[in-house]
């Protein structure tokens, strides 16, 4: 982590910023339930929430095309390093998040949670991977080469997940071929469990499409510096949204748009959604000059991954304290915020107070000039 100033571009750090403000959100309800709005889709299909960890990918291509400038003036040796390091941190980061707080409560006291109990992938696991994977492709092959590669990538996990699923439904939770290939190299117990069963949404299999969100995010950034302030560059910009979430539709009724899965089909819709919003990002801030609500969301999009790791683990330790025979967390909403508005209302308000709590946070590192680099 580093004190810098780095460059800026009002438009992309407020993208950046709705992504982590939303994903802060949608993580962390008070309750049982939450509005439709802030659920994922059960299986195929895609939420508004849906969005979220895509475009934060998508917002990570947008900041290479500022960070990896320099790399053509440094040594092959060097840019790996520097590759591999941020690499190795994230993924890190991320696993011992999972790992948090290494203790768990059982009925005879804390018990310590073994290596062999804790999850390997999950959210920051596979932004370290796919920034790994978009990096060294676009800093050593040409830019053709890379789209060929991330077309590789679409297709060949589309005919993975087709050819070795479940002949009777190869897209389906516990027949598709991702879920089998990460049973065999990762081993059920480092898997994710939240659906009923060893089943990982961010897993080794479908983290091949994943990468291609960033690909698509450091193009478009580099688009954007060029041409997005002019009117030719947000029609463009909508064009090709516009074109990528129809191919999405259409792909869709033979590889459904699935988060857990991410699916090919998914891919391309969450690309085409987030040169959307862009391109009125663009049009309101550049073009129309309407930037004095934009304070705001710059917060997060100056230190997103650090506030977003500073949510989680906040809310993890929320989880683990306990009052009596209840956690912090339940205590608070069920004494507090489920007491002043009850069920969904209740849940909403204690996300988004959570959320402002993250982002002053932020605005004191803001205000310090501090941005950390992860």
């Amino acid at each position: 982590m580093s004190q810098a100033t780095p460059q800026r571009f009002l438009p992309l750090d407020v993208f950046r910023g709705l992504t982590v403000c939303f994903m802060i959100i949608v993580n962390t309800p008070g309750w049982d339930t939450a509005y439709s709005i802030l659920n994922h889709a059960k299986w195929h299909g895609c939420t508004p929430t849906d969005m979220v960890f895509p475009s934060f990918l998508f917002a990570v291509g947008n900041a290479m095309s500022f960070s990896m400038r320099k790399f053509s003036q440094l040594d092959n040796t060097t840019v790996l390093a520097k590759i591999f390091r941020r690499t190795i941190l994230i993924f890190l980061l991320g696993y011992l998040m999972y790992w948090l707080p290494f203790v768990r409560h059982t009925d005879t006291g804390l018990e310590f949670i073994p290596i062999s109990d804790t999850r390997i992938l999950g959210v920051l696991q596979r932004i370290a991977l796919c920034y790994c994977f978009a990096s060294l492709l676009i800093h050593y092959l040409p830019k053709k080469a890379v789209w060929a590669v991330s077309a590789l990538f679409l297709l060949g996990y589309w005919a993975i997940m087709y050819f070795f699923g479940d002949p009777a439904d190869p897209y389906s939770l516990t027949g598709n071929a991702a879920i089998h290939f990460d049973k065999l190299i990762l081993g059920e117990s480092h898997m994710y469990h939240g659906e009923g069963i060893a089943f990982d949404p961010e897993g080794l299999l479908s983290t091949l499409p994943a990468i291609v969100n960033v690909i698509a995010g450091y193009y478009t950034g580099l688009f954007i510096q060029e041409h997005g302030k002019t009117g030719l560059g947000r029609k463009r910009l909508l064009q090709m949204g516009g074109l990528l979430i129809l191919l999405a539709l259409l792909w869709n009724t033979m590889f459904p748009i699935n988060k857990k899965l991410w699916t090919s089909s998914y891919v391309l819709f969450t690309v085409g959604i987030d040169l959307w919003i862009l391109a009125i990002l663009i049009y309101v801030i550049d073009y129309k000059k309407q930037d004095r609500w934009t304070g705001f969301f710059t917060v997060f999009g100056k230190n997103p991954l650090f506030l977003y790791l500073l949510s989680e683990v906040l809310v993890i330790f929320l989880y683990f304290f306990q009052v009596g025979d209840m956690s912090v967390h339940r205590w608070i909403n069920t004494y507090i915020f489920q007491a002043i508005l009850p069920g969904k209302p209740g849940s909403l308000l204690f996300a988004l107070l959570y959320m402002l709590l993250c982002w002053s946070v932020g605005k004191i590192l803001d205000k310090k000039r501090i941005y950390i680099r992860v």
